[in-house]
């Protein structure tokens, strides 16, 4: 057989037959993936849900809404953090094609046109997608919702501290330093005097007075590897028995934990309710961080009972009879083994979801700005997370790695059995051998 060479200069067919293209016999798991989103009627589901923010007759067919919604739950399964990733990956491989339903003769869309559908679409719109995988897990019968958990972890926004600015008089921030420095009597003031200056100043970076120009729904925060960033909040609450999250909320970074728990615990609920399950909320596990008084008494209102543990060294003394009830019937649920039964399902379940969304799903770092924004492109990362639950709970395959990971293992096995054959049997046959030799002489 002669060696093929790689043609330099290659003069293109002007006509190319379709039945010529490459095909692509595509990835078992996205193959799955779109039977059980054609199973639920996904397309016209959201077709519907989308006719309203176009207009019938007027200019050229657009992106189907299912294409753009498939393109960002790759962006998950793919481990794909920007839009740009995410269109480039698609037109670069046969199997997504496949999935996504766009032949060989047309182009996938840019990342410019995924910008302009996410612009047109609002944010109830993601919801509803988000809602109808809930949904597929309720008629699967897979969902509970009697005790969840909720956490909170930070996302880091689109935009650099250096370019923070003051709210009153929009200065820079090493101008700012400057005039500091001038008013004091220091002339001319360089970068060195202005840094140390900067060192020795406490509370130097507030949220009352400092603003990002680019993204101004971005906090200043400190991050979870103690770097200080602008950023947000975002905040799930799991089903501690389907590990479905059923909520997934994305506040401003400088809201504290108990601020947010009823809010999120509402929308969990009523999420659960639109989705189709008769369960309400009973029980809430959470940190320390969501303890207060006020936040104890909410749930206690709502017939939630709380396994929150309480910080050392705070004791309420409050005239409100109902939060001090709220807080003596929460001290005493965390002392039962329950709570920490429960406290011990919270940190591997709620953590196991942020690590699958942000770590490996591509959401720690966005790239996109605005509140708004930053919630249409993270309640479908999580809406792709209880997607591929799903998958794992139906086919045992959560995500396209997974497969790679199987095999990868099973080669691993038959090399280890083999390794304990070999070795098993060598002591063996030198022993038979040692005793023929030895009868022989």
């Amino acid at each position: 057989m002669s060696m093929g060479r790689r043609p330099t200069e290659q003069q293109p067919d002007l006509w190319v037959p379709t039945t010529d293209l490459p095909k692509s016999p595509g990835h078992i798991f996205y193959d799955k993936l779109n039977q059980l989103l054609q199973q639920s009627g996904f397309d016209s589901f959201v077709e519907k849900h989308c006719q309203r923010f176009y207009a019938d007759g007027a200019g050229r067919d657009s992106i189907p809404p299912g294409v753009y919604f498939r393109m960002l739950l790759i962006g998950y399964f793919e481990g794909l953090d920007s839009q740009r990733a995410i269109a480039w990956r698609c037109s670069d491989s046969l199997s997504l094609r496949a999935f996504l339903g766009i032949p060989l003769s047309e182009a996938t869309p840019d990342h410019s046109s995924l910008t302009r559908i996410r612009q047109r679409f609002p944010l109830h719109v993601h919801e509803e997608v988000f809602l109808h995988v809930l949904r597929l897990a309720q008629d699967k019968k897979l969902l509970r919702g009697k005790t969840v958990a909720v956490d909170a972890t930070t996302l880091e926004a689109n935009a650099a501290l250096r370019s923070i600015v003051r709210k009153d008089t929009g200065e820079e921030y090493k101008a700012y330093l400057k005039r500091l420095l001038t008013e004091q009597g220091v002339e001319n003031p360089t970068d060195e005097d202005v840094r140390r200056f900067d060192k020795n100043r406490p509370k130097k970076g507030s949220n009352q007075q400092w603003e990002s120009p680019v993204d101004p729904d971005s906090r200043i925060t400190k991050m979870k590897d103690r770097r200080t960033h602008l950023a947000y909040k975002a905040e799930h609450v799991v089903d501690l028995d389907s590990e479905f999250v059923l909520a997934a909320s994305v506040y401003t970074a400088d809201q504290s934990d108990s601020s947010t728990l009823g809010e999120s615990l509402w929308e969990a609920q009523a999420h659960l309710a639109l989705a189709g399950s008769p369960q309400e909320i009973e029980e809430t596990v959470a940190d320390k961080g969501y303890h207060k008084a006020q936040t104890l008494a909410d749930c206690e209102e709502c017939q939630t009972r709380t396994y929150i543990p309480e910080p050392k060294g705070r004791h309420y003394r409050s005239a409100d009879s109902a939060k001090r009830r709220a807080v003596q019937a929460n001290r005493q649920r965390i002392q039962r083994a329950k709570s920490k039964r429960l406290q011990k399902r919270r940190s591997e379940l709620v953590e196991r979801s942020f690590a699958h969304v942000c770590e490996t799903g591509g959401g720690r770092r966005t790239w996109l700005r605005g509140l708004v924004n930053v919630s249409k492109r993270y309640v479908i990362q999580v809406a792709a997370h209880n997607l591929a639950l799903l998958m794992r709970k139906m086919f045992g395959i959560g995500k396209p790695r997974t497969l790679q990971g199987r095999s990868g293992g099973l080669v691993g096995i038959v090399c280890w059995l083999y390794w304990l054959l070999t070795t098993w049997n060598l002591p063996r046959e030198g022993r038979g051998t040692t005793t023929l030799l030895q009868a022989t002489a």
